[in-house]
């Protein structure tokens, strides 16, 4: 539930869909996407408050796709896609942002296309997520999440606001060797607990298991961690925030100190809000500290490598001003 006021993230060019009475494809275009070579792409995107957004047209109809690493499938948003949503009602519930919603249906992505790659037969779930366009003031037509980016190494780069996806096969390894001109100068294991990205890490030297959701707008850290950990939290304010379902909680923001992953990999002070993390824990199904959202994303060029549960760095060019 509490999900919804930190995440989402993003996606790129060409898809095609099924129609939801026949199985013709229909694409999806991503315009402003660039090729680099037969299994690369570079998809610009805009931050509107800390999502990553990407334009995109699907059916006449223009609008915008959220990618997040926290969402486990394909949302299509049912108040812009009204003939998909009585296709198939789901049997389970749905994980990610609308992990409480009810109403889910599920559809069959016959054919996603990023140019020359092309993804087959995916699920996505068609919810009515319009709370979010409200909120957000933007026309949201969907969200991509891990179903459709596992199959890549996936380039987020808040530096230079952009995203770039590269075919990998299922070792992991990419398809074309020179994809970034940029040097790779550290790396972390992670694991994955279903679709959730996890880390082992310290806050003040106390041992902390943390998720890495590329749309949580906020990191938060549990209120149960260790008083040594919390100790390092400096509260600011207070905040009233609106998850699923508009319901609204309020929660303590400020900013969080001395969070390391490794020897090499630490962070300046990030935007924090300490909160109960019992519902996401339930949602992403595991136990965790706390989530590393836009604030890890703002500091670290960051490179997702699924098969391999490798998270690659590059370093920021140096400020010369």
């Amino acid at each position: 539930m509490l999900r919804l006021f930190y995440f989402i993230l993003f996606l790129a060019f060409g898809i095609n869909l099924a129609n939801a009475n026949d199985d013709t494809p229909t694409p999806i275009f991503f315009t402003q996407a660039e090729v680099l070579n037969n299994h690369t792409t570079r998809i610009p995107f805009k931050l509107v408050d800390h999502l990553m957004v990407v334009e995109a047209e699907l059916l006449n109809k223009k609008g915008n796709f959220i990618i997040d690493t926290g969402s486990e499938t394909m949302i299509l948003n049912k108040v812009h896609f009204p003939d998909f949503y009585d296709y198939q009602r789901k049997s389970k519930e749905t994980s990610g942002i609308i992990k409480s919603i009810d109403n889910s249906y599920e559809k069959r992505i016959k054919e996603f296309a990023l140019e020359s790659l092309k993804v087959h037969d995916k699920d996505s779930d068609v919810v009515d997520i319009s709370h979010i366009e409200k909120s957000k003031k933007v026309k949201l037509l969907g969200i991509i999440g891990y179903s459709v980016l596992k199959d890549y190494e996936v380039f987020i780069d808040l530096y230079l606001n952009q995203i770039t996806l590269t075919k990998v096969d299922r070792y992991g390894n990419k398809l074309n060797d020179n994809v970034y001109l940029e040097k790779i100068v550290d790396s972390l294991p992670f694991r994955l607990k279903n679709h959730t990205i996890i880390v082992n890490g310290t806050i003040n030297n106390q041992k902390v298991k943390l998720g890495i959701d590329t749309a949580a707008e906020f990191n938060q850290i549990n209120r149960k961690v260790n008083k040594k950990a919390l100790k390092y939290f400096i509260p600011k304010r207070r905040l009233s925030l609106s998850g699923i379902g508009n319901k609204k909680i309020e929660v303590l923001a400020g900013k969080l100190h001395r969070v390391k992953l490794s020897e090499t990999i630490y962070f300046g002070p990030m935007s924090t809000v300490l909160t109960n993390l019992n519902k996401m824990n339930e949602a992403f199904g595991t136990q965790l500290d706390g989530i590393l959202g836009y604030e890890f994303f703002a500091q670290k060029r960051t490179i997702i490598n699924y098969q391999k549960e490798t998270l690659y760095f590059i370093k920021y060019p140096l400020n010369t001003q």
